[in-house]
C-alpha cells in the first residue's frame, strides 16, 4: 500500500513537472509574429492591436488579485513615463496595452488608479481562471503577470524579460 502512494505521488510530481514546462510558459516565443485581436477598451471603444502597427508595443498580462503583478505595476508605470514620448530611429513611438484578468467587475479600476495606468490601451477580461480568458488563450498565458514587447513590424521581441530589459530594448531602439 505504501509502494502504491508512492508511486502516485511521484506520478503526480512528473505530470505537474510536464504541465509547467509545456503549459505555463507562453506559446508566442521571440520571432513570431504577435496573435492580433480586437477587445473593447475601458473606455467602450473598440480596439484592434494591429492599429498600432509602426510603433513599439508592450502587452501586459495582469489581475488586480495579482500579488507579483502589484510589485510589477510600478516598474510598468516607469517603463511607461520613461519612453511614451521617445523618438525611435524605426518607430513612431511606444504604447503599453494592459490586459486585466479579473475575477470580479471593478477591482481593476481601484489598481489602475493606485498605479496611475494613463495609458488608453486598457483591457478588462473576466475570467475566473486565468486560461478561461480568450486574450490570454491566444498567447498561451496561463500565469501572470506575463508580458510581450513588440516591434513596429508585429514581430515578439521580448517575452516575459524584466523592466530593465525591456528598458535596455527600447533604449538601443
Amino acid at each position: 500500500m505504501t509502494n502504491k502512494i508512492i508511486n502516485i505521488v511521484l506520478g503526480l510530481i512528473v505530470i505537474a513537472f510536464i504541465y509547467n514546462f509545456f503549459f505555463r510558459s507562453p506559446s508566442k516565443k521571440e520571432g513570431s509574429i504577435a496573435n492580433d485581436f480586437t477587445a473593447q477598451l475601458v473606455d467602450g471603444s473598440s480596439f484592434t492591436l494591429s492599429e498600432l502597427r509602426g510603433k513599439y508595443v508592450l502587452i501586459d498580462f495582469w489581475g488586480s488579485w495579482c500579488g507579483p503583478c502589484h510589485r510589477e505595476n510600478p516598474k510598468l508605470v516607469d517603463t511607461y513615463n520613461q519612453f511614451k514620448d521617445q523618438q525611435f530611429k524605426t518607430a513612431e513611438g511606444f504604447e503599453v496595452v494592459t490586459i486585466a484578468l479579473e475575477k470580479t467587475d471593478n477591482a481593476w479600476k481601484k489598481s489602475a488608479d493606485r498605479y496611475g495606468f494613463s495609458w488608453k490601451y486598457q483591457i478588462v477580461e473576466n475570467a475566473k481562471f486565468v486560461m478561461l480568458s480568450k486574450l490570454a488563450q491566444q498567447y498561451n498565458v496561463s500565469d501572470i503577470p506575463s508580458k510581450f514587447l513588440i516591434d513596429p513590424d508585429g514581430k515578439i521581441i521580448s517575452v516575459n524579460q524584466s523592466f530593465s530589459e525591456i528598458a535596455d530594448i527600447l533604449s538601443k531602439a
